[in-house]
């Protein structure tokens, strides 16, 4: 039969009709606040399930994004036997993104302010969303006897670095005016 039109099925008009009934792009992913929780849930039940006494965290009350965080300094540091209390915040694309973590006990360290803020590259533009909450508090644990001197958020106690005498005589003392 011939073609009525004189038009064969590579015209343009043709390969454009084609394209345009073409769905559009799909968008950027969002993230279900159910599916936040369920990750977040199941990082709960590993930390538990770990057995570590080191490190632990868990939701503030009935809220799942929110949780109470203890690391425990490392053998050999200059911080073994402090216990210091993190708060943890987890936005609701999380894992896409990192949770904001803060010493809640006061910390004489060089890459934590005297906020409680804490530089450390993971929580920032190294995040990944293979981390979860047990990475976050070894990473954290770790950094306590390494810090990154070189990028200080407290610049006296990066300068006391290097006299682990003097920088413990600084850690003890401020863990003296916690519990007075």
């Amino acid at each position: 039969m011939p073609n009525i039109n004189n038009q064969d099925n590579n015209t343009p008009a043709t390969v454009a009709a084609i394209s345009s009934s073409k769905q559009p792009p799909p968008m950027a992913k969002t993230v279900d606040i159910q599916s936040v929780h369920r990750r977040l849930q199941s990082e709960l039940m590993a930390l538990m399930m770990s057995g570590g006494t080191e490190i632990s965290a868990f939701p503030e009350e009935d809220n799942i994004f929110c949780w109470k965080g203890t690391i425990t300094g490392s053998k050999d540091t200059v911080f073994e036997g402090t216990e210091y209390k993190l708060s943890l915040s987890f936005p609701n694309d999380y894992p896409f993104k990192p949770p904001k973590v803060k010493f809640e006990t006061a910390c004489f360290h060089p890459n934590v302010d005297v906020h409680g803020n804490i530089c450390l590259d993971i929580l920032q533009d190294k995040w990944s969303s293979a981390y979860d909450v047990r990475t976050i508090l070894l990473s954290i644990q770790s950094l306590l006897g390494e810090p990154n001197i070189s990028s200080p958020l407290n610049t006296q106690a990066a300068s006391l670095w290097g006299d682990q005498i003097e920088y413990r005589k600084m850690v003890e003392k401020s863990f003296k005016s916690i519990s007075a």
